[in-house]
């Protein structure tokens, strides 16, 4: 079973969100179908499920490794760089 590499090297496993929803959705006039933090930087982005993608393209160009959903009542985390839940 593949395992995360990634997540026991964050320096802060919740850093507050930068914003409350995805700020390149705001900027560009979609809607975010689901929001995602990056758990290094506190980014907020959209899912991939949304026109931009903007958390993968913010995972594309910061190397940030793992994010968690930004929705409520859910908690689960993800690995861009291993492909896998944590």
């Amino acid at each position: 079973m593949k395992q995360c590499t990634h997540a026991d090297a964050l320096s802060h496993p919740d850093p507050d969100p930068l914003s409350e929803t995805c700020l390149e959705c705001l900027r560009d006039g979609s809607h975010p179908v689901q929001l995602r933090l990056c758990l290094t930087c506190g980014h907020v982005g959209c899912c991939d499920s949304s026109p931009g993608r903007h958390a993968t393209e913010h995972h594309k160009d910061s190397g940030h490794p793992v994010m968690r959903t930004f929705e409520p009542g859910e908690s689960w985390r993800w690995c861009f760089v291993d492909h896998v839940l944590v």
